[in-house]
């Protein structure tokens, strides 16, 4: 494989863990305001998200990273001319991250409500401005021929764009609730499950329609064939459908399902994305290209290798993240066991 497509593919993997793991997140943020009934539920929601939601955002870091590295006109192109919609993701994902903090600064029900709401606001946000700005780059924006973004922040949105946006809402409202049947005991399960029962259904419905809407964008567009962008999103589809399935009797592969729905819809946008990593609209002739846009060989070299030693790192300290904080929590939570007498010296 040529080095400049391994970068490409490694690119699309990072976004799909991105993806992945932020979704499910994300999802428990956006179920905040509705699905715990008082402060000891809110809590557990938050218990649920708290130790790895940070470890998730890395995956985010070295998407910038490597796209900054192994395609700086790429991140020049696409850093300059969605400038206002990414720095909206950042404010969107500063306030959900301060929210995580200053909640627990007063015991104020109003002072706890707002800063719930803000991570709410922030989960919503950011899922919406991700899908927008990621359909852009297949959907085509404008660039001359310096590859320099020469429209507006208001040529971002089309019927398909925003279409993106409000998939990756539903499905990561969705993966969340999944993740929450995981997760919790008790009533909140409960309330979990039938969440997820009532969200698998618009999951599904546009999750699909997006999937569908990006397989014709790259045929009509990106001068694609059918096959093979098809692929991945049939194999979407199907596991949004059978997570609306299982979520009935089998959360854990429900989640799996989800998880998988969320990466499949990487998949396919960057392979309908390819051979091109930014489409131009309306001189297609302007589109950057994986060969155009990437860093020279050398430099790709370098990075493969620091890649070959960070990436399993990476993976082995987050599964190991998982694997500590498994459990579930809520109100059935085994009390810890108490510390043992200190032994006393017998009397003489």
């Amino acid at each position: 494989m040529d080095i400049q497509i391994l970068w490409f593919v490694i690119v699309a993997f990072f976004w799909s863990g991105y993806f992945l793991l932020e979704g499910f997140d994300f999802g428990v943020g956006m179920l905040l305001p509705f699905l715990p009934r008082d402060e000891t539920e809110r809590g557990v929601m938050l218990r649920s998200i708290g130790p790895v939601w940070d470890g998730n955002e890395v995956w985010l870091v070295v998407a910038g990273a490597a796209t900054f590295a192994a395609f700086p006109a790429w991140y020049a192109s696409m850093f300059s001319g969605f400038y206002i919609a990414l720095l909206l993701v950042l404010f969107f994902l500063i306030v959900r991250v301060v929210s995580f903090e200053w909640r627990e600064k007063s015991t104020s029900r109003r002072w706890r409500s707002v800063w719930l709401w803000a991570n709410a606001v922030g989960s919503y946000g950011a899922s919406l401005i991700w899908g927008v700005a990621l359909a852009n780059l297949l959907y085509g924006v404008p660039l001359d021929g310096n590859g320099d973004f020469t429209g507006t922040f208001w040529d971002l949105f089309s019927p398909y764009t925003v279409l993106a946006g409000v998939a990756v809402i539903a499905i990561f409202a969705f993966h969340g609730a999944t993740f929450l049947t995981l997760k919790t005991r008790g009533a909140l399960l409960d309330r979990a499950s039938r969440a997820a029962r009532t969200l698998s259904f618009p999951a599904v419905v546009l999750g699909a329609a997006f999937l569908a809407a990006t397989v014709g964008v790259a045929t009509h567009r990106n001068d694609k064939e059918l096959f093979p962008p098809v692929l991945p999103a049939i194999i979407g589809i199907a596991a949004l459908v059978l997570a609306a399935i299982l979520v009935q009797s089998r959360r854990g592969w429900a989640f799996a399902m989800t998880g998988l729905g969320a990466v499949l819809t990487v998949v396919t946008l960057f392979t309908s994305l390819y051979p091109r990593v930014m489409v131009s609209d309306p001189s297609f002739g302007n589109s950057l290209t994986v060969e155009s846009a990437a860093s020279a060989h050398y430099a790709l070299a370098v990075m493969s290798v620091v890649a070959l030693i960070a990436v399993p790192v990476i993976l082995l300290y987050q599964g190991w993240t998982y694997r500590v904080f498994r459990h579930r929590l809520g109100e059935d939570e085994p009390e810890a066991d108490p510390a043992p007498p200190l032994a006393t010296q017998p009397e003489v």
